[in-house]
């Protein structure tokens, strides 16, 4: 079965990256490896894999752009995220794109073989921590963003990209002491303490999250 299946592996780090295709080599897989995005984006168009295992974060293009613009082209590779990233925003991320497996990179090799014959038969793979991570962390976070009214999410989007109070209010036109009644009130719907910098860090913390909610 292996010799008939091609594998795309994507990561900027070159000793992981030949480790994983020496590893699929000797299990008879074909395999393609990239260092960069772009490189994966070319070789996924060119030799069309049956499945890409991306590293989110890489030079040119992250792993989601890659898989972005492949899915837009509606190619039929399947793709799972192999990286060491556990943030809530990119376990998010990767639900919502709705791809067939996210691997951490700590994990042995075995579970990278357990991984492509789950999605190989058209399921989904996740490491253990994946789905904690989702119900335990994302989940409440996410519960709590919908508590706020539009304004209180555009606000706390300007905060995430660094904007002080006086420019928020500036920007939405409206006055320093408005601005000041919404973060209280941002503050009591996300169930922050009333430390000064609180709801920075916060935002800080949940910035990819806030992008995909």
């Amino acid at each position: 079965m292996s010799n008939n299946i091609s594998i795309l592996l994507a990561d900027d780090h070159p000793m992981l990256l030949k480790g994983l295709t020496d590893e699929l080599v000797s299990l008879d897989y074909i395999v393609y490896s990239a260092s960069n995005g772009a490189q994966a984006l070319d070789l996924i168009i060119a030799k069309n894999p049956t499945i890409a295992f991306l590293d989110i974060n890489m030079p040119y293009l992250t792993g989601f752009e890659v898989i972005k613009k492949c899915q837009s082209a509606s190619l039929k590779t399947k793709f799972i995220i192999l990286t060491s990233y556990r943030e809530k925003g990119f376990v998010l991320k990767a639900k919502q794109m709705k791809l067939s497996g996210y691997l951490l990179k700590d994990e042995p090799f075995s579970k990278i073989n357990e991984c492509l014959q789950i999605v190989l038969t058209g399921g989904f793979y996740a490491s253990a921590q994946f789905d904690e991570i989702f119900s335990n962390k994302v989940s409440s976070e996410i519960k709590k963003i919908k508590r706020l009214s539009p304004s209180e999410k555009s606000i706390i989007r300007l905060i995430s990209h660094d904007n002080s109070t006086k420019k928020i209010a500036e920007i939405l036109s409206v006055s320093r002491r408005t601005i000041d009644k919404h973060r209280s009130n941002i503050i009591k719907k996300l169930e922050l303490t009333s430390v000064s910098d609180a709801l920075y860090l916060w935002v800080k913390e949940n910035k990819v999250l806030l992008e995909n909610v």
